[in-house]
């Protein structure tokens, strides 16, 4: 499909937009109003999310056809929208724009483009219910760094897991920077100048396609080299991620925060040791916010709470 992001919308609009259309029809499997938007009002909401979500693909993923999209593109952004801790409410609207979504490119396959397209935005619903029942989204803000991290990280039963844990705990990695590693990603060691330390560098990509460093300890480092030289790749299943993670939180007496909880581990500390090093308070916000992968350093700030 061409055209700027508010065409291309307004294209998929009408391909599911029929005002009026009554519920039993819309319920219908056999009717042609099936699955289709009859009020003006939830309309525009959705066509809101829907053009928040093109500006973000176009940002992120550089995709400019939204024929183009794919369940990965979803899964980075229900991700993206709940690392910013949006309301539980938010996120479902969000979720159900992304399922009409779904609906309108199959449509739009169908009816007008020259070849037809199966969309699967599944995942949506799996990334909703996970958030929900690790208490991700939330109507109160609240901190999510773990107590005690080692001990939560000792207690994961799969090995895989301990590893891709201490990657986001020593390094601030998202999910999607450990769920697949690959040697090329394995860039040797450095010196890190705020600790003294000796670092591995594992470059990542997050957030929609953002790169950059992720240092970790030498021992963390090798381990993974060891395991990518043995089976040529570093990857873990996000699903037995998760439930691992779930389950270490009881054994280790913590509130269960998903690995995002990891990440506020590492900002707290990175904190800490910035300003250790001589750093203004403002400058340990910005450097932090940086190595975390996001620019603003406001952005640290909700990692501190």
């Amino acid at each position: 499909m061409r055209g700027s992001i508010y065409y291309q919308s307004s294209q998929l609009v009408k391909q599911i937009f029929e005002a009026g259309a009554k519920k039993e029809d819309r319920t219908n499997p056999n009717h042609q109003h099936y699955q289709k938007v009859a009020s003006f009002k939830t309309m525009e909401s959705y066509r809101n999310i829907w053009n928040n979500f093109f500006n973000y693909l176009k940002e992120h993923w550089n995709i400019k056809d939204f024929e183009k999209i794919e369940s990965e593109h979803i899964q980075a952004y229900m991700e993206y929208k709940i690392e910013y801790y949006p309301s539980k409410q938010y996120l479902e609207k969000i979720s159900a724009s992304l399922g009409k979504l779904e609906i309108a490119l199959k449509l739009f396959s169908k009816n007008i483009s020259k070849y037809e397209k199966d969309y699967d935005f599944s995942i949506r619903q799996t990334i909703l219910d996970n958030a929900r029942d690790l208490k991700l989204v939330a109507n109160n803000y609240h901190n999510r760094a773990y107590s005690n991290p080692e001990l939560l990280i000792s207690n994961l039963k799969n090995h895989l897991h301990k590893l891709a844990a201490k990657i986001q705990y020593e390094g601030g990695a998202r999910i999607e920077g450990v769920a697949l590693i690959k040697l090329e990603q394995l860039v040797g060691f450095k010196l890190d100048i705020i600790t003294n330390t000796k670092k591995g560098i594992i470059f990542t990509k997050e957030k929609g396609g953002k790169v950059g460093e992720v240092l970790v300890n030498t021992d963390t480092y090798i381990e993974v080299e060891n395991y990518i030289a043995e089976f040529d790749k570093f990857k873990i299943n996000r699903q037995a991620y998760y439930n691992d993670l779930k389950q270490a939180t009881f054994l280790s007496n913590e509130t269960p925060e998903a690995s995002h909880g990891l990440r506020w581990n590492f900002a707290k500390r990175r904190m800490f040791e910035y300003g250790k090093a001589g750093y203004s308070y403002e400058d340990c916000l910005q450097q932090v916010s940086y190595e975390m992968k996001h620019n603003r350093a406001s952005i640290t700030q909700h990692y501190l709470a």
